[in-house]
């Protein structure tokens, strides 16, 4: 059986300065939003956080940003956030973009074990700079090293006390790598079931990647929302 917190404040409090952590989701899409704001309330700092994002402007990851306790952000889009251009452009905070595909992969070798890889993304670009490039086939790749995080914050629909975790429709996005990625992976789960309740076949993160659970409701606001009047044409 997994530890199951009581409190998503609970849930954090073992997340030390300076902790490397990869945090779930795809825009605002299963994120682990609870675990994000009881991190917020902690005051933990210099964090190292591996997301593809860093929240919008008022919701998500830039809680943290705004405190000053993410020191370097590795990710993939860092678009709907001012505070987040605002820290780059400031100097305050470090900053590495990677191509969505590659911080994916890196993410999902670091799980699997595997130190590194090559990938044609990012030759020729000043993303190659100073770094190793092999030739296979007659094509050039780059060196990409696998990432691996002291903590890994993820959000499932369903998870049980051995802590088997089922997502629920694009939740799959970044989360059930990262779960993998995790020395120590905390689920935020909607719901909480017993064990044996959960279909075997639908199983997307296995028990053994998963240290401890807490469950919890959800806001899931969405980025943009978008409606169309009724009897119009726009």
């Amino acid at each position: 059986m997994k530890q199951v917190f009581h409190s998503f404040e609970e849930a954090v409090r073992a997340i030390p300065d300076g902790a490397v952590l990869m945090v779930g989701g795809f825009g605002l899409v299963g994120i682990p939003e609870n675990l994000i704001i009881a991190l917020a309330k902690s005051g933990t700092s210099n964090l190292t956080v591996i997301s593809n994002n860093c929240g919008v402007d008022d919701w998500g990851l830039v809680l943290l940003l705004r405190n000053k306790q993410i020191r370097k952000m590795i990710a993939s889009y860092v678009g709907e956030n001012k505070e987040f251009e605002r820290q780059v452009l400031s100097g305050e905070l470090e900053v590495e973009l990677l191509p969505q595909g590659t911080l994916a992969e890196k993410i999902r070798a670091g799980g699997a074990g595997i130190p590194a890889f090559y990938t044609p993304a990012g030759v020729g670009t000043p993303l190659a700079e100073g770094r190793e490039i092999r030739r296979f086939g007659g094509k050039d790749y780059l060196l990409e090293e696998a990432l691996t995080a002291d903590f890994s914050l993820v959000r499932a629909a369903k998870g049980d006390a051995m802590g088997n975790l089922v997502y629920g429709k694009t939740a799959r996005n970044f989360n059930p790598m990262m779960a993998a990625a995790g020395r120590v992976t905390i689920a935020e789960v909607e719901e909480l079931v017993e064990p044996g309740a959960l279909d075997p076949e639908a199983i997307h993160t296995p028990g053994i990647y998963v240290q401890a659970l807490v469950a919890g409701r959800q806001q899931k606001r969405i980025e943009k929302l978008t409606t169309k009047h009724k009897g119009g044409n726009g």
